[in-house]
């Protein structure tokens, strides 16, 4: 029976050592409300962790975060209809883990938005508005946004589905996925990533897709009306498209390309230039 005892004493102690041990870091939780009147400029600043931003019928901008660490705090402040709220470091030496902050960010619909990460992943959903991210390693996924949409990335990747307006992106490795775009203008240039346009081209609309290796993709419609120019200078050029003589009377491709296909898909209304240095460009019709 002692045995038993001092067996027990010390399961029960070894036992709560395991518990104190297996006892995460106090979660810290912080809401901020900020009332609008018109349309908000929202700007979020956070090294690493998930941001989440969606679109609500109210006059307000919500900020819920989370984190575990004691070495951050969020600071944020609004004038006006302009909001900004970062994630700062004020303990020294914070690990990775330490670093992390999780985001959610509800704001009205019609909203300019402004994010800077280093990683984690970006969502935006419904927003309409100017949008602008700088991100290193972060992962950005749009989803029936509209506006004038601004990327620059080092390795974050791009999914965007039916977003409507016009999109600027630059990245060094990142990948770029637009589907179902309802786009007049497409501006992607990438050295190592792959790039899919899978959309319908508008009237007039200008798409310029670059890279210097991966794979360079647009899929079109038998409707889709567009000029095409198309380069890899040591890649290969893959066509489906029914592409005649430039029907608006260019008898040779812009001076700057030595491109190996040129010419126009129906009346050619839109604009569309691929040029790669080694990748593969492909031009295929969407099943």
């Amino acid at each position: 029976m002692k045995a038993f005892s001092r067996i027990t004493g010390v399961s029960i102690a070894m036992m709560g050592a395991l518990f104190l041990i297996g006892v995460p870091a106090q979660a810290h939780h912080v809401e901020k409300h900020f009332q609008v009147t018109g349309k908000p400029v929202v700007t979020v600043r956070n090294p690493s962790g998930n941001i989440q931003v969606k679109a609500w019928n109210k006059p307000e901008v919500m900020i819920s975060m989370n984190f575990a660490s004691d070495k951050l705090q969020i600071a944020g402040e609004q004038a006006g209809d302009r909001i900004e709220v970062e994630t700062q470091i004020v303990g020294e030496n914070p690990t990775s883990d330490e670093l992390k902050a999780d985001y959610v960010v509800s704001v009205p619909e019609e909203s300019e938005l402004q994010v800077r990460t280093d990683s984690g992943d970006v969502t935006v959903d419904s927003v309409h508005g100017n949008m602008t991210f700088d991100i290193v390693g972060a992962n950005l996924e749009l989803s029936d946004v509209e506006g004038y949409v601004v990327i620059k990335s080092i390795d974050g990747s791009l999914v965007c589905t039916r977003c409507a307006g016009s999109l600027d992106a630059t990245s060094i490795s990142g990948s770029f996925r637009l589907i179902q775009p309802s786009m007049d203008s497409v501006r992607i240039q990438t050295s190592s990533g792959n790039i899919l346009f899978d959309g319908n081209f508008i009237r007039r609309g200008i798409y310029i897709l670059k890279n210097y290796s991966g794979t360079i993709e647009v899929r079109f419609s038998p409707s889709d009306s567009f000029d095409v120019a198309a380069n890899s200078l040591y890649g290969k050029v893959y066509n489906e498209a029914p592409v005649k003589p430039d029907v608006h009377g260019n008898t040779r491709p812009p001076k700057y390309s030595n491109a190996l296909l040129f010419g126009s898909v129906n009346q050619g209304n839109a604009k569309v230039e691929l040029s790669s240095f080694s990748g593969t460009i492909k031009i295929l019709k969407r099943d």
